[in-house]
């Protein structure tokens, strides 16, 4: 009769293992879909004429985004007709994607808004709604224009808050190449530390 012996692990390769296993299970947050509009509900911009915090109860799936709500009925309004509601350029900021050839994705403060022609526009900082009120007309050229673009190139990378009245600071890269800083701070160039911290995150 034959006898198996199976060497017994040893508690840190048992752990090793663990781990390993671990990190090849990607996490429900991962795949999870992006907030739109940092969950506020797109529906009051229209009928309140303001900004209003959407509730994680009242929640909608379309195009890749989680979209929040502040009640029921606005989640039904939505539902039924979501190209009413939704910001254009996907809810990214219009001053950054109408940035010419520098045109970019980029966060946005649900504050800052317009609406145009029956379209919702937001922007990542009230100081640049301001500049894009003296000529929206010119403003949504631009962006019309540079969507198509601009519509594929990378999620914004989160870098943190310029300053308490701004949305997080993003690191836009249009190439590897091309890096520049979108906040309400002068524009320089990213140094070394700052494309290692970027990547850290």
């Amino acid at each position: 009769m034959w006898e198996v012996c199976l060497p017994r692990l040893k508690p840190s390769a048992a752990l090793v293992g663990l781990l390993f296993a671990i990190a090849l299970i990607p996490t429900a947050r991962s795949e999870e879909p992006k907030l739109s509009i940092s969950g506020y509900d797109p529906v009051p911009y229209f009928i309140d004429g303001k900004p209003v915090q959407g509730k994680t109860d009242f929640e909608y799936l379309w195009h890749k985004l989680r979209w929040r709500f502040a009640s029921g009925e606005h989640r039904e309004s939505f539902a039924k007709d979501p190209d009413r509601y939704t910001p254009q350029y996907d809810g990214y900021c219009a001053m950054g994607v109408a940035a010419g050839e520098a045109g970019h994705k980029d966060t946005v403060d649900p504050e800052a808004w317009a609406i145009v022609d029956g379209k919702l526009y937001l922007t990542h900082m009230r100081q640049g709604m301001d500049a894009w009120r003296q000529n929206p007309a010119e403003y949504i050229k631009q962006a019309d224009g540079n969507w198509a673009a601009v519509k594929d190139l990378a999620e914004p990378v989160i870098l943190g808050p310029p300053c308490a009245a701004a949305p997080p600071s993003t690191l836009v890269a249009r190439c590897a190449a091309a890096v520049t800083w979108s906040s309400s701070a002068p524009r320089r160039r990213a140094t070394r530390a700052d494309k290692s911290s970027a990547r850290a995150i």
